[in-house]
């Protein structure tokens, strides 16, 4: 006898519908074929013991399974509950009349229950498109998978209860996750506040003009100045999340298995700190089986690379294109996979070999040649990437002991928000969202400048030797510090103020 059951398989993000076909006939022998992995072969194995020790059997006869698409390659343990039912209803032990209108999946212990499963909320997504009424899961994958509205969610604790919600012998209620209002009532509570920060105030302005227009920054100064602390602070200052992003963000995080333990959507930014150690592949994602890397998981949030020049050179290579185009594309043999990747970059570096900025005539203990050397590590494409360039010194005793606290991250934010406000109303018929994503085309409509104004970029241009390339990155910074005081104009001052964060444009860094 034949019979059908509906799962799913991920590729990038996205997830394709997969129809498991299980006949039983005449002979002996099991024959699982449509491409999948060792992890789904060995499927056979725990669906026996699992049968078994819940009153089922295994089905001495042929059994021959087709996992279709039979070219798309299927990986993991997430058929196992899938390829159970297939076969218990083939076998006729089980009369399961809703296999047509769900999709079943689920990893399967051998004593019949249900463990968790990845990549939940793109199947969840793509069975609502295709048509199906739900979806039936392991009970810890129920809250991801429910954040889809007008879509059946059964979260089942073991194989038992599947086979009874399957064959209608008992009532399931459906897992109803109200996720607006879960969005609203969230108030997201970091771990590191700007109030702990003493002194840096100028960083800290930095920092929030860099937050209000997703502006890439670096920040250079000596060890122990604060600059890990001051970045650890920056998603706390970030514009909330709207919910296409956090949905955005869940998928990707589910598709690497980082949502078993939360709450199903993931509210607060991510923060990805990789060592200087990490690879090419780490860093972008692929494998032999592509997985989202750091810069996808940082997508919507922020990446932070510690010790920029300690970082392979071909590591911070690969980035300059993602940090172009948004999003990292990875290419097989037989496949393309694109991961987004909006993300805001920043990174953290000593002014010098020895770790003293090189106008510090009592400290410096590095040559010129080897500051310049040191420097080069970081390649002029990937800093024309980097809006501001910030130096953090440290901090005076006098400031740290002071007992007065710092302004919240929960006041900067106020700012922050409504800045990002001015910038989606702006660029409400574009396909961006903030100053940081401006082309010329935008800068040109939004950036212009009155003759004074011109004359002052002009002359600090010329006196500071700053580069060409720093002419964008400069406009662009301005008219967020225009947005922060909610001025249409971009006038002098504005322009003044953009034109101290290029610190390594000037003639005293190269």
């Amino acid at each position: 006898m034949l019979e059908k059951v509906y799962a799913a398989a991920f590729l990038g993000v996205d997830a394709t519908v997969i129809t498991i076909e299980v006949n039983i006939d005449q002979g002996v022998g099991y024959h699982l074929v449509g491409l999948p992995d060792n992890a789904v072969k060995e499927s056979n194995f725990r669906i026996h013991a699992a049968l078994k020790n819940n009153q089922f059997h295994f089905p001495g006869k042929k059994i021959t399974i087709n996992m279709a698409p039979a070219d798309m390659r299927k990986e993991g343990t997430a058929y196992d509950v899938s390829l159970a039912v297939g076969v218990l209803a083939a076998s006729k032990q089980v009369n399961a009349n809703k296999l047509q209108d769900f999709i079943v999946m689920g990893e399967l212990s051998l004593d019949g229950s249900l463990q968790p499963i990845k990549g939940v909320l793109p199947i969840a997504i793509e069975a609502k498109k295709q048509g199906f009424k739900g979806i039936v899961l392991p009970e810890e994958n129920a809250k991801e998978a429910a954040l889809i509205d007008g879509f059946e969610v059964y979260g089942l604790k073991n194989i038992v209860e599947v086979i009874d919600f399957l064959a209608g012998n008992r009532e399931f209620q459906p897992l109803v996750f109200d996720t607006q209002k879960y969005l609203d009532e969230i108030d997201n509570q970091f771990s590191f506040d700007f109030t702990d920060v003493k002194g840096q105030e100028s960083v800290k302005r930095a920092l929030e003009i860099a937050a209000s227009g997703g502006h890439n920054i670096l920040l250079i100064g000596p060890p122990g100045s604060g600059k890990t602390m001051l970045a650890k602070r920056l998603p706390s200052i970030l514009p909330s999340m709207t919910l296409n992003e956090a949905i955005e963000t869940t998928k990707i995080h589910s598709v690497a298995g980082n949502t078993k333990n939360k709450e199903g959507l993931i509210l607060e930014r991510p923060f990805r700190a990789p060592h200087h150690t990490v690879s090419d592949v780490a860093l972008v994602g692929g494998g032999q089986y592509p997985q989202p890397g750091e810069i996808s998981l940082a997508h919507n949030g922020v990446l932070f690379l510690d010790e920029l020049p300690e970082f392979k050179r071909s590591v911070l290579e690969v980035m300059r294109q993602p940090l172009e185009d948004r999003e990292v594309t990875i290419s097989r043999a037989k496949f393309t996979i694109t991961y987004p990747s909006s993300f805001m970059l920043i990174a953290s570096m000593n002014p010098s070999p020895s770790g003293d900025f090189i106008n510090d005539e009592n400290k410096i203990q590095s040559s010129s040649l080897e500051v310049k050397k040191y420097l080069n590590k970081i390649s002029g494409p990937l800093l024309d990437r980097i809006d501001l360039h910030i130096e953090v010194t440290p901090v005076p005793f006098d400031k740290l002991s002071n007992e007065i606290p710092a302004e919240s991250s929960k006041s900067i934010k106020k700012r922050v928000q409504k800045a990002r406000d001015i910038q989606v109303k702006r660029f409400e018929k574009d396909t961006i969202h903030y100053n940081a994503q401006m082309d010329v085309k935008h800068i040109k409509l939004h950036c212009k400048l009155h003759q004074e104004t011109k004359e002052l970029l002009k002359k600090a241009m010329e006196s500071l030797n700053l580069s060409a390339r720093a002419y964008d990155r400069i406009l662009k910074v301005a008219r967020t510090i225009a947005d922060l005081e909610q001025s249409k104009d971009v006038k002098s001052h504005h322009i003044a103020e953009a034109i101290q964060y290029r610190s390594l444009d000037r003639e005293h860094w190269i």
